[in-house]
């Protein structure tokens, strides 16, 4: 899975490269992402198919298409049975085979929920991401939440890969737009993340712990008004186990959890950026398990959230989401979806979560 993985992330990197530093670049970002994957491995729903054939795939894919109406069931039983780095080679062999470009087919055959999906699945890792991204920017308006949850959830390496396919398929940089279209102490956190200079380091230094404590509650609790700041500071760059370190001296200090003095000194976008940051640095699949939670609660269903969670999430950490959602929600994804959504949609999303 991992070396499969690593092919894709290659390529998403590869393409880019202009110089020499360029390419030093991107071979030290697949150095990181084969470092972070090494030392916790994949815990994805999505695994690569045994016996993979791309030209058998790339036919199936085109029967499912030709003449008259779409199999769309063909089509949910190859998009699922490949992982990421597969699907590249069908559309590959596709091309090579038809003559024909494979996402074009799919979106002249395909619509709604559905085509939204496949399309995602069909894309890159941090290809995926950098189209979020860009989604979330272009146009009349910004969708904040999608900021929040890529930028405050992803590592060093993966913001910096995501960089790089943000400027190949969009010729800008992620943050020159970022700083366009966001403000305030919530563009501030934005910069600072895509920096992607946070410490990783596994070593907790419980006197520094005490003493960043101790400055987030004289910046918050501790006075009259709210110095954002100086919770950028450390939310920002200090490395997840020292965060939790600073977390548990701050319970202490404050006698209350962070998460309630971000939810009584923050509002907006930027508390709800702050919270995402220490709910990933505690477990980032709790996160995304109330994150999904939250895309099917009450009347209706976010289906563009629901979508870019579950598709992004799919060879992560989807297993660890699921599994932390049933124990927080004593109910399924799975069973969930059942009274959410419907059809080929239900089908395909359901098939990427798969049963607990």
């Amino acid at each position: 899975c991992i070396k499969l993985s690593l092919r894709d992330c290659k390529r998403s990197t590869g393409k880019s490269k202009r110089s020499t530093r360029h390419q030093s670049g991107a071979r030290q970002t697949l150095h990181k992402i084969r470092s972070t994957m090494a030392s916790g491995g994949s815990r994805g729903t999505i695994t690569p198919c045994a016996g993979f054939d791309a030209e058998a795939e790339a036919q199936g894919m085109r029967k499912a298409m030709k003449g008259f109406g779409t199999d769309e069931k063909a089509i949910i039983a190859i998009v699922l049975k490949c992982d990421r780095a597969q699907r590249q080679e069908i559309i590959k062999s596709y091309k090579t085979n038809f003559g024909k470009d494979l996402i074009k087919d799919l979106k002249s055959e395909l619509s709604g929920h559905f085509e939204d999906a496949v399309i995602g699945l069909m894309m890159r890792q941090f290809e995926y991401d950098a189209y979020l991204l860009n989604k979330a920017i272009k146009g009349l308006g910004t969708n904040e939440d999608i900021l929040t949850e890529v930028m405050c959830s992803r590592s060093n390496a993966e913001i910096k890969a995501i960089k790089q396919e943000y400027l190949q398929n969009y010729k800008r940089e992620l943050e020159r737009d970022l700083a366009g279209d966001t403000g305030g102490h919530y563009k501030r956190l934005m910069i600072s993340l895509v920096q992607a200079a946070r410490d990783e380091s596994t070593s907790v230094d419980i006197e520094k712990a005490k003493a960043d404590a101790q400055k987030l509650f004289k910046a918050g609790e501790g006075q009259l008004g709210t110095d954002e700041s100086q919770f950028n500071v450390i939310l920002a760059t200090r490395s997840y186990p020292q965060l939790n370190a600073i977390f548990e001296q701050y319970g202490k200090l404050a006698q209350r959890d962070i998460l309630n003095s971000i939810e009584r000194e923050m509002s907006g976008d930027l508390k709800e950026a702050m919270k995402a940051v220490v709910m990933c640095a505690r477990n980032t699949p709790e996160y995304f398990a109330e994150r999904i939670y939250k895309s099917m609660k009450g009347l209706g269903t976010n289906d563009d959230m629901l979508i870019r969670l579950i598709v992004s999430r799919s060879e992560v950490d989807l297993q660890d989401i699921k599994e932390t959602f049933l124990r927080q929600y004593k109910k399924s994804i799975h069973k969930w979806l059942d009274s959410e959504i419907s059809g080929d949609y239900r089908r395909l999303m359901q098939g990427l979560v798969g049963t607990n």
